[in-house]
């Protein structure tokens, strides 16, 4: 049985790692105030960015989705890890040596699943590389040269070589302490008849990495003539590898794609190496599958789904290349960036065209791209037979709902008005009243334009095909947060929990029954439970947040510890104090009315000591009312 890693280990694995740094990793963050960051949510699909990070706080929430926590919670949801493999691979990046209670320093059997599999990959990718440098290995070496990468890019790429063999590299993970199922499992090898047997033998190997920089599967290439496997062998689906979820290269490209705005989709690895080598640093490809939706959601959270942002496809120029085309326009409305192709001159890929021609006409290529959508519409029309009215209205029916896909109205009116001379309609004025009612329907309707032609209710390019909505995750009690009493409570708990030296020691003396809305009732309890904000310091939310009796009020203290206050300006002991006032205010006038009507309830001629009471308090209570309206915290 696996050991339990020690308190101590976890907490200082959980300070050692900014949760800027490793979110970061998988989107792109931009200042929202405060301190805080944002971005796109990685758990759900959206436009505009509700997921904050608060790095002072090592937070995260999402309020669109209302996902939260700390750096080992977003690591164990994004990579569906366990808590322990997440200590481990956090522990690994810091440089920490984990302690389990069970004896010993992180021995191998005390791993996770994931973790075993990501540490059996990362040795198979030295071992290959150390390959590349056998006599066997020649063959490969010779491959990379003729297509002018040298010793150094293939270091930088980390290309290898798998000897031919049969179990070389299995033997080597045996003697490192991998069993023959965790082998087998993780797809770098496979049943023989005598046992497990190498998966890639006699091959150029290129490490595929997730876009954390760990090294999840492989891409192999077939060197010799009397290899009867395909050109290409890749990882099967693996519990650490899902084709249509990594991107080759995403790892080395993902700073510039954030920083330009600007992602190039080739088709291969040797593509990817001769774009960065030839200054095209954002250059990404697929792994053995065509390009889709898990790819899609990488990039628009790198890109930020910034209408300014671009995503240029390069194809070849034969059949198979604009049959790709096409593929990856019908893709094109799940970007909000704005989609090109490059088509490669002569059939060329961009290494070939490197190799024929220089790294400067790799980044030509590029900077010669066009509009998707009008290679797309230049493509839908050569279908047709223009000579005669039937086929000029068939195009137009289809080529139509493409052009009101534009979302910018100048470029959609050009573009018509270049649709009806490739159509060679001479009413103009026809075909742009035709595009310009298509577009207006998807504005109305939210449809999909090419949906007209059946139903006749478009949608506008960029916008999500309409889903059923997701029924809201729980979240406690219902809020009617339209209440001030409950918008002061919530402001005054969000001090509490980001600036509780503004709040301290006041706060502290705040009855739970002074919060009316239960939820935040509950994280009062825990911030009492937590030791109050006078006992603030470094360990006191994540103290909090281990006070939550659920998930559900942890996750409500994390989203009041991100959630960015309602001040313009940095709160002070003034703000403070007016959210203090108001809470304490709204707390005096709900009892005062509890009175009012429990003395409403006594018959006042009975003289008796409890309607008395009754009237004495609320005396008090009014005259505090008085003096907390006219002095303000002061009075507290």
């Amino acid at each position: 049985m696996a050991g339990r890693i020690n308190d101590d280990d976890v907490r200082a694995v959980r300070d050692a790692v900014p949760i800027d740094a490793v979110v970061s990793e998988y989107l792109q963050l931009r200042n929202a105030g405060g301190g805080n960051l944002k971005g796109l949510c990685p758990f759900h699909d959206e436009k505009s960015p509700s997921f904050h990070v608060s790095p002072a706080k090592g937070l995260y929430h999402c309020f669109g989705c209302q996902e939260g926590g700390d750096t080992v919670d977003f690591v164990m949801k994004v990579d569906h890890l366990s808590f322990a493999e997440t200590i481990e691979r956090l522990a690994s990046q810091a440089g920490i040596t984990l302690r389990y209670e069970e004896g010993g320093y992180a021995p191998g059997r005390q791993q996770g699943e994931r973790t075993r599999l990501v540490e059996a990959h990362k040795i198979a990718a030295q071992f290959y590389v150390d390959q590349l440098d056998g006599p066997e290995a020649e063959i490969g070496r010779k491959f990379l040269a003729e297509r002018g990468f040298d010793q150094a890019a293939a270091q930088h790429f980390g290309v290898g070589y798998s000897p031919a063999g049969w179990d070389h590299l299995t033997r080597f993970l045996r003697g490192r302490g991998f069993t023959d199922k965790e082998l087998i499992l993780s797809g770098l090898s496979q049943d023989g008849r005598r046992g497990p047997i190498d998966r890639f033998r006699g091959r150029l190997m290129w490490p595929i990495r997730d876009i954390a920089g760990e090294v999840v599967g492989f891409g192999a290439r077939k060197l010799r003539d009397d290899d009867n496997g395909p050109k290409y062998l890749n990882t099967p689906e693996t519990p650490i590898y899902r084709k249509s979820h990594v991107l080759y290269g995403i790892d080395l490209a993902k700073k510039e794609i954030a920083k330009g705005n600007r992602a190039v989709v080739v088709e291969g690895y040797t593509d990817v190496m001769a774009c960065h080598l030839a200054g095209v640093r954002s250059a990404i490809a697929t792994c053995g599958t065509s390009f889709g939706e898990g790819h899609i959601k990488i990039l628009r959270r790198l890109l930020m789904d910034n209408s300014g942002s671009e995503v240029v496809f390069t194809f070849d120029g034969d059949a198979a290349g604009q049959k790709a085309a096409l593929r990856a326009f019908e893709d094109d409305q799940k970007f909000a960036a704005e989609t090109s192709i490059a088509i490669t001159p002569g059939g060329m890929d961009p290494c070939d065209l490197r190799l024929a021609k220089g790294d400067e006409a790799v980044a030509d290529l590029v900077e010669s791209r066009t509009p998707l959508f009008e290679f797309a519409l230049r493509q839908l029309v050569a279908r047709h037979n223009l000579a005669t009215p039937v086929g000029r209205a068939a195009a137009l029916d289809e080529a139509a709902p493409i052009v009101a896909n534009i979302k910018n109205s100048s470029i959609q009116h050009e573009t018509a008005v270049q649709l009806a001379g490739l159509l060679g309609i001479l009413d103009t004025q026809f075909v742009v009243r035709r595009v310009s009612q298509l577009a207006r329907w998807a504005r109305e309707r939210g449809r999909d334009p090419r949906e007209a032609r059946d139903q006749g209710r478009p949608q506008r390019r960029g916008a999500e095909p309409a889903q059923p909505a997701a029924p809201a995750a729980p979240r406690g009690p219902a809020l009617n947060l339209r209440s001030p009493a409950h918008r002061v409570e919530r402001e005054l708990l969000k001090l509490a929990l980001q600036r509780p030296d503004l709040v301290a020691p006041t706060f502290d003396a705040y009855g739970v029954d002074e919060f009316t809305a239960p939820p935040y009732a509950v994280v009062r309890r825990c911030i009492e439970d937590a030791g109050g904000t006078a006992a603030a310091d470094a360990g006191f939310l994540t103290r909090v947040r281990e006070a939550a009796p659920d998930d559900t009020v942890r996750s409500m203290v994390t989203e009041l510890a991100v959630e960015p206050l309602h001040t313009r300006r940095d709160p002070d002991e003034l703000y403070a104090g007016v959210q203090l006032v108001a809470v304490r205010l709204a707390a005096v006038r709900q009892r005062c009315a509890e009175i009012h009507g429990a003395l409403q309830r006594h018959d006042p001629r009975s003289g008796d000591d409890a309607y008395t009471a009754l009237q004495h308090e609320l005396w008090v209570l009014e005259q505090y009312a008085q003096s907390l309206r006219e002095r303000g915290a002061a009075a507290l």
